[in-house]
């Protein structure tokens, strides 16, 4: 016996309240694990709502499908570094966008509405872009091809063309319903996926992710008109709008708009730069030197970067917090919104350390407390205090807001080596007087400097 449609209804609204009531827990660091919770109970109820009210056919296939979904992702999910997280998210939200295109292909010969064609044709292209789009993406910060830009001679011209053929076909698809043609559709987009994500670079990555994000959300929105299904619709327009708003904050923590990420290649404006290393002379230090700086210091601002979340140093680093806290030193952490592969991972990287979350400082509210800082500790961040982003026009980091580390006393920087970082350009603050470096893998040098504390 099937739900009947008012019950149908009730928890179909049931789990798109909790699908809002997640996205209002992702917004802060201390209710996120719970927000995260209550997406996965919206989903559950939906995917049981699903079975209750519809006439399924074939549901050992679908028992099983679900079943060979939940074995591959569920390992994967548990087993994942933190420092692969945006990978993670790529290769996820492609296989949804693909997903979606495979529904909208399948439902092409049920409907002679125009309308619902127009939405199946929207959704064969869009997800098939967002598939195709966030694998090169995942190849790209997997280090599985080039992290910089690829760009070749006539690319604009080739992504014109396949973009106005893509239209096209899907006019064609609108008004013939043609299976070959929905295929050629897919096709196009798959194309117009990859040309798109080839000429971004560097740091630009994970900003393309968000936005495939929010296509697939678009794609699923889509797909919800062409089934007749209500909380598809609202789901994926929910992902389609924190996607873009997502896309569109990381876009104006690095000071560019979404065309300069997407097509800054073409002019030379990709943060994907040089990777050779500095010989510039610089001042570096020992362990030990770096722990009485610390030690003796009064008030201690920390900033961690993408470097600490590869060498697995938040609980070292949140051991040295405590050992300079038990001398009464004030220790504060100071978050940039694009510190890391994506927002938040700062925070999530910290709070795996059970560092309190009151101690986790943003950059609107830091930056003025750095002037009162007797050191600043820089720990694998490199592009986010960079001060040629004030200073030097026509620099690729140019206008984004910055952590103005540089107000502090004294500046310590833990790096591995003096390569730049995503930008490609050097960090003049490396070579300032007030700056020292101690070269090592941060966990390490994390380590050392937390030993030398504890003996002063």
């Amino acid at each position: 016996m099937l739900l009947s449609p008012t019950w149908t209804a009730i928890l179909y609204l049931a789990a798109a309240v909790c699908f809002i009531l997640a996205l209002k827990g992702l917004s802060s660091p201390k209710t996120a694990r719970r927000g995260n919770l209550i997406g996965a109970a919206g989903a559950l109820v939906a995917v049981v709502t699903v079975f209750l009210s519809v006439k399924l056919d074939n549901i050992p296939w679908i028992i099983a499908a679900i079943a060979v979904g939940s074995a591959i992702a569920a390992p994967v999910a548990r087993r994942v570094q933190m420092t692969q997280m945006p990978q993670l998210v790529a290769l996820f939200n492609g296989v949804g966008g693909g997903a979606a295109a495979l529904v909208a292909l399948l439902e092409l010969g049920h409907s002679d509405d125009p309308w619902v064609r127009l939405a199946i044709a929207f959704t064969l292209l869009v997800g098939s872009v967002s598939f195709a789009g966030s694998m090169v993406t995942f190849a790209k910060l997997q280090e599985l091809m080039t992290t910089r830009p690829v760009v070749f001679p006539g690319l604009p011209i080739i992504m014109a063309a396949v973009l106005l053929a893509a239209i096209a076909a899907s006019v064609a698809v609108i008004f013939t319903s043609a299976i070959w043609i929905a295929v050629v559709l897919i096709v196009l987009g798959l194309a117009t996926g990859v040309l798109l994500v080839l000429p971004v670079g560097g740091a630009d990555v994970p900003i393309v992710i968000s936005l495939l994000n929010a296509f697939t959300g678009l794609a699923v929105a889509a797909s919800g008109l062409v089934l007749g299904n209500v909380l598809l619709v609202v789901a994926g327009t929910l992902v389609g709008a924190s996607g873009t708003i997502l896309t569109r904050a990381m876009a104006s923590a690095m000071g560019r708009s979404v065309a300069g990420i997407l097509f800054g290649a073409f002019r030379g404006g990709s943060t994907a730069g040089s990777t050779v290393a500095s010989d510039r002379p610089v001042r570096s230090s020992s362990a030990e030197d770096v722990a009485v700086l610390l030690g003796y210091a009064q008030r201690v601002i920390i900033v961690p970067g993408y470097g600490l979340a590869v060498a697995q140093g938040q609980h070292t680093i949140a051991e040295l917090q405590a050992a300079l806290e038990a001398r009464g030193i004030e220790v504060i952490f100071a978050i940039h919104p694009v510190a890391g592969r994506m927002p938040g991972h700062m925070n999530v990287l910290l709070a795996e350390a059970n560092i309190p979350y009151e101690a986790l400082k943003e950059m609107s509210e830091v930056n003025r407390e750095f002037k009162t800082a007797d050191v600043a500790l820089v720990v694998g961040a490199n592009d986010v205090v960079n001060p040629a982003a004030k200073t030097t026009p026509g620099s690729p980091i140019y206008g984004m807001p910055i952590l103005e580390v540089d107000a502090a006393r004294q500046v310590v920087f833990l790096k591995r080596s003096m390569r730049p970082g995503f930008a490609g350009i050097e960090n003049e603050l490396l070579f300032e007087p007030q700056t020292t470096l101690l070269f090592g893998d941060a966990k390490d040098s994390l380590g050392k400097v937390l030993t030398a504390v504890k003996a002063l």
